[in-house]
């Protein structure tokens, strides 16, 4: 059995709760996280909500992450969803661990788009030209 993507499921509890409602600094941790596991940023969107709550994805060539918190738990939903070699989800979440300082988290690796093949013929390559 081969899967197409590895797909990390982390909740992050007892973050700084400043940090967890400031969109600036999550987008560029995100961003700089995607590049911390060898992946190629495309782009991203991020949102504030009211009173508080920030939500945000980072388009990457081999999937993507994304951000959900609740700053008034100090509680951030993230998922880091690679596909290929070229990426490793496990670094992305240690660097984003790093800089949110959770008091504990817990995770899940899920294998996406498993496939009972002997060998892949098409396998994900990042040859991706990026028009700017």
């Amino acid at each position: 059995m081969k899967a197409l993507g590895r797909h990390i499921l982390a909740e992050y509890f007892s973050c700084d709760k400043d940090i967890l409602n400031d969109v600036v600094a999550l987008e560029k941790y995100l961003n700089d996280a995607a590049k911390a596991a060898n992946a190629t940023v495309i782009s991203s969107s991020f949102r504030t909500f009211q009173p508080f709550g920030v939500s945000g994805i980072v388009i990457i060539a081999e999937s993507h992450l994304a951000i959900h918190t609740w700053p008034e738990y100090g509680y951030a939903a993230i998922d880091f969803f690679t596909c290929g070699d070229s990426a490793d989800p496990w670094k992305a979440h240690e660097y984003l661990k790093n800089l949110l300082k959770p008091l504990y988290t817990k995770e899940q690796e899920v294998l996406r788009g498993v496939l009972d093949l002997e060998h892949f013929t098409y396998k994900a390559q990042c040859n991706l030209v990026v028009e700017q």
